[in-house]
């Protein structure tokens, strides 16, 4: 559990959000897997734009459901405009709505070897599957049947 001695600690996982509803989803499955990895009551999802809920919508309601500080962690790769400029001013306009209750916006997933392992993970399965699992049969649609490692 994510916590320190002076807050009760709600925390929004957001997302870029999409037009594309099964995209949106997945982060409800983020957020699933997290709270139960990290064994935190407070989280929350938000899309940055396209979808709901967004960033105000979650800074609500984590200080409904008794956050005094608010983090948010933006579910992005590497820091960019979104990351380090959109995403900070949209937490501090929600904060704004809740005076009193502290925020802070952490880095994005950024380079970390744990990252770089679900990489290697990931073409594994594909080269253990030989290229022939439901995920690699849509991308690879282009190829032809009889070449499917090119």
């Amino acid at each position: 559990m994510i916590s320190n001695s002076k807050d009760t600690i709600g925390l929004i996982l957001v997302d870029h959000g999409s037009k594309r509803s099964a995209a949106n989803e997945m982060l409800l499955d983020v957020v699933g897997l997290f709270r139960r990895v990290a064994g935190h009551e407070i989280v929350e999802p938000a899309h940055m734009e396209l979808a709901e809920p967004t960033i105000a919508q979650a800074f609500d309601r984590c200080v409904e459901r008794g956050a005094t500080l608010v983090i948010v962690h933006p579910y992005f790769l590497a820091p960019g405009r979104h990351s380090t400029t959109d995403i900070p001013r949209m937490t501090a306009a929600a904060a704004a709505a809740h005076p009193g209750i502290r925020s802070h916006v952490t880095e994005p997933l950024g380079l970390d070897e744990k990252i770089v392992q679900v990489i290697a993970d990931r073409i594994q399965n594909c080269v253990n599957c030989d290229f022939r699992c439901d995920y690699c049969a849509a991308p690879c649609s282009a190829r032809t049947a009889g070449d499917r490692t090119s």
